[in-house]
């Protein structure tokens, strides 16, 4: 906001100059020039806010872990390494998923929508979707879009789920690129879905923006495998062990990472709060308190390459953090 007072204290001397040589009440002079200049600035004040600019990284990584709240992952011993990630960005403490079960969430933050959604019941037969959505806006603008999913057997699998591990499988709900795979209107080719494997070691050879899906074992889902801690510590070290590269690369070539939760684990329709961090060279490394949501970081994301908004989510970009 630096940049609007000297423009800001410049409409407000000229907007009491205007006043001042043509009222002919010397009365009501100095009440009428102070609501004025107020009004003036106030304006101006919402446009400048209004057109903040959104920096435009090379690359975008998204990773989406599961059912749990803010407050069993923020300031959690359990979670050391999205803890550390908190302290190096903006970690946002008013974060809110849409609505309950999973799937209906990996549509709206991938596409504005939850589709009509309300079930984790697997979609396979019943698209593709030709709505709009990020990966295909992306394409359209000669960006590259790609999905990482851990366990996906091969490019362009569109099954419901696969497992190699008991507990450690690849479940299609979490997959919403994949509910648009076609040649249809808005639809996404086969090499658009990928598995984790084909994640690249060279970071420079990333799409502009792709998303990072852990596996059932290790997105914090299954904690049925041994219980709750555990599912969370597997899924912190997970994220360590396969984005801790990328966190440190990102800093260095103007890089975003995007870390958030689907859902909480509690299942309300009134309080939905997960932890979502934002870490890169161009984000302030604060605490965030206004409210957000998965609508909110998709459109942030569209902002950032200019992309038409997919979807009906009247959410404005998150403006604030940025250097």
């Amino acid at each position: 906001m630096e940049e609007c007072w000297a423009p800001l204290h410049f409409i407000m001397i000229s907007s009491l100059t205007i006043f001042k040589n043509n009222s002919t009440n010397p009365i009501m002079h100095k009440t009428s020039s102070l609501i004025i200049s107020l009004f003036a600035a106030g304006l101006y004040c919402i446009s400048c806010k209004s057109n903040i600019k959104l920096p435009k990284p090379l690359h975008i990584v998204v990773v989406v872990e599961e059912n749990h709240g803010y407050d069993q992952i923020i300031g959690s011993e359990n979670a050391p390494y999205i803890n550390e990630l908190a302290k190096e960005g903006t970690l946002f403490t008013n974060s809110e998923a849409i609505t309950h079960p999973s799937q209906p969430n990996y549509l709206a933050l991938f596409s504005g929508s939850t589709q009509d959604v309300d079930a984790d019941e697997c979609l396979m037969g019943k698209g593709p979707y030709t709505t709009p959505n990020l990966g295909a806006a992306l394409l359209k603008a000669g960006y590259t879009f790609k999905g990482y999913s851990e366990t996906l057997p091969h490019v362009g699998f569109l099954e419901c789920s696969y497992q190699e591990k008991e507990g450690y499988n690849y479940a299609r709900k979490h997959n919403p690129w994949a509910d648009w795979q076609g040649d249809k209107e808005n639809g996404l080719p086969d090499s658009t879905n990928q598995p984790m494997t084909d994640f690249p070691n060279d970071f420079s050879k990333l799409p502009t923006v792709s998303f990072v899906i852990p596996n059932e074992g290790n997105d914090m889902h299954n904690i049925d495998l041994d219980g709750d801690t555990a599912a969370i510590k597997r899924g912190d070290q997970w994220l360590k062990d396969h984005l801790l590269a990328y966190v440190k690369w990102a800093k260095k070539n103007n890089s975003l990472l995007i870390v958030t939760f689907d859902e909480d684990q509690k299942g309300s329709m009134i309080h939905n709060h997960i932890a979502t961090i934002f870490v890169g060279p161009m984000v302030r490394r604060e605490i965030y308190s206004n409210a957000i949501n998965h609508y909110s970081v998709l459109r942030t994301v569209e902002g950032m390459y200019h992309l038409p908004p997919s979807g009906n989510a009247g959410e404005k970009a998150i403006e604030e953090i940025w250097k």
